[in-house]
């Protein structure tokens, strides 16, 4: 009895063991399995999350690239646009000028008609009187003619020939002492008056002078903004030239940034824009986008500002507005390292103080003088001499003729017929001579008084030439024994002539022609 209940005490006891072992084990192998669950769950969110960057990444470089492709669409557009309207404006001028070239041929034409009319009625009436006449004529002729030979022993074209050759030595030396008294008579009479008025109208108007380059430097407060501007893979810079149409220079010039562009509307929001972006210090494309639009804004603000001020500083009214901004865009715009708004301005006081002195109108020359130069405001858009690209902008903003023609005529591309037109094209050179007031490359310096000095040499009788004054003024030495002190004077003025249509210069050029006899003896 007590073995057979040890014996189920051992089965029972067997019994509930394993069934304990099996619990345990379940449980274990439940533990097991959700750590690896969670596992799982991790690892699937890890990729899910990498996968979610991967691709906001891409959004973004599809975007910059679509940004990039329609930046450069639009530049093509743009550039075929500006070329067709180029052509569309000189075919215009060429079937102009024709036009006007044959109302001019049609009046000339129509007036040598009606003088033919006149003179063959003329002749109809006397035609039988002047064959008695002409008859008479050519027998006294002939009974001249040979009296003439019989007598100076010469022929008819013996006789020509000399009488043609003393004709033109007197001819010459009459038209040189009549230049040199014409001169003489014109400096008496306007060089003191003429000095007078130009000195007045350079004391009453005294303008800054700035230059411009193509080149804009920011400072950095540090080289680690560098960086920074540069952007992951360099796309903050690329945003940034793509936004403003300029190159951006990063190299080792230690805290600067150099900005490089030949349009300085242009660059100076690129350089508007890069300091508003040093200052915030978020540098992304997004916000370089951001930034570069709202720097447009408030520069085109700023350029309808300098206009205004220029017109209030001058007193005009009645500008339109559009010529208002194209006069603050000038601002930005150099000729020769001058600024053409300090220019303009200048070149209105001038005109008006020398209208005042002339009796003239002195607002309508102050217009002139402000507006002289309009057209190198879209000069780089529209192609053409700013003088006829200013007169056409003058004529499409409501300007009268009074105003039109002298922009036009500044610079000789249409024949002067008013005063203001010789007052703007006086106050131009003026303004653009005064030591100081632009600036020159040495190549084209050097290559100026070569060109003076080799058009003096040409003639002949020169036997030296020296360009001075920096190239202000040319002295020629010419040989004593082949020109003479009237030739001289002739000889002034060939020089003159040549230099005017064969060179470009700012100002004017004196020529001075010297000639030295020397008279050299021995005593023995």
């Amino acid at each position: 009895m007590l073995q057979a209940n040890l014996w189920i005490f051992i089965i029972v006891s067997a019994v509930v063991f394993s069934a304990i072992g099996v619990s345990v084990g379940f449980f274990l192998s439940k533990l097991q399995a959700e750590g690896k669950l969670r596992q799982a769950e991790l690892a699937s969110k890890k990729m899910f999350s990498d996968a979610e960057r991967d691709i906001e990444t891409k959004r973004k470089e599809a975007q910059l690239e679509m940004k990039d492709q329609l930046y450069k669409a639009r530049q093509d557009f743009e550039k075929e646009t500006k070329d067709r309207r180029s052509e569309l404006l000189v075919l215009e001028k060429r079937l102009m000028q024709k036009e006007e070239n044959l109302d001019r041929k049609l009046d000339v034409l129509e007036r040598k008609e009606k003088d033919l009319a006149r003179r063959e009625r003329g002749l109809s009436d006397n035609e039988h009187v002047m064959r008695e006449k002409a008859k008479e004529l050519d027998a006294a002729i002939a009974k001249e003619k040979e009296e003439l030979q019989r007598i100076s022993h010469t022929t008819v074209e013996e006789a020509k020939n000399l009488l043609l050759k003393k004709i033109e030595d007197e001819v010459r030396y009459d038209a040189s002492g009549l230049i040199r008294k014409i001169e003489e008579e014109a400096k008496e009479t306007a060089e003191r008056k003429s000095r007078e008025i130009i000195s007045l109208a350079i004391n009453r108007c005294a303008a800054e002078h700035t230059v411009e380059t193509t080149v804009s430097v920011v400072s950095l407060p540090s080289d680690e903004l560098k960086g920074r501007i540069i952007g992951r893979e360099g796309r903050n810079i690329r945003a940034l030239e793509a936004a403003t149409g300029c190159d951006i220079i990063i190299d080792d010039t230690p805290e600067a940034v150099v900005i490089s562009g030949f349009d300085p509307v242009r660059r100076e929001v690129a350089r508007r824009a890069l300091e508003k972006l040093i200052t915030d210090g978020r540098i992304h494309p997004a916000r370089v986008e951001e930034v570069c639009e709202k720097v447009k804004r408030d520069l085109d603000v700023h350029i309808k500002e300098l206009g205004e001020e220029a017109v209030f500083e001058l007193g005009l009214v009645g500008i339109h507005p559009a010529l208002v901004k194209l006069l603050g865009r000038l601002h930005y715009r150099t000729s020769y390292g001058q600024n053409v708004l300090l220019h303009s301005k200048e070149a209105a006081a001038l005109m008006g103080v020398m209208a005042g002195e002339l009796g003239l109108n002195v607002k309508l020359a102050k217009r002139i003088g402000l507006l002289h130069d309009i057209g190198k405001a879209v000069d780089q858009e529209i192609e053409g001499p700013h003088a006829i690209v200013g007169s056409e902008l003058a004529r499409k903003y409501g300007e009268s003729p009074e105003v039109v023609h002298p922009i036009r005529a500044h610079h000789h591309d249409e024949e002067q017929k008013t005063p203001y037109a010789v007052l703007a094209e006086a106050t131009d050179a003026i303004s653009a001579a005064r030591p100081g007031a632009r600036r020159e490359t040495i190549e084209s310096y050097i290559k100026r008084l070569e060109n003076l000095e080799a058009i003096a040499n040409s003639f002949k009788g020169v036997e030296k030439s020296y360009a001075i004054q920096a190239g202000r003024e040319i002295r020629v030495m010419v040989q004593p024994d082949r020109i003479s002190d009237t030739e001289a004077v002739t000889l002034a003025r060939e020089i003159t002539k040549r230099i005017q249509s064969d060179l470009e210069y700012p100002g004017q050029i004196k020529v001075t022609v010297i000639r030295e006899t020397r008279v050299v003896d021995y005593a023995k």
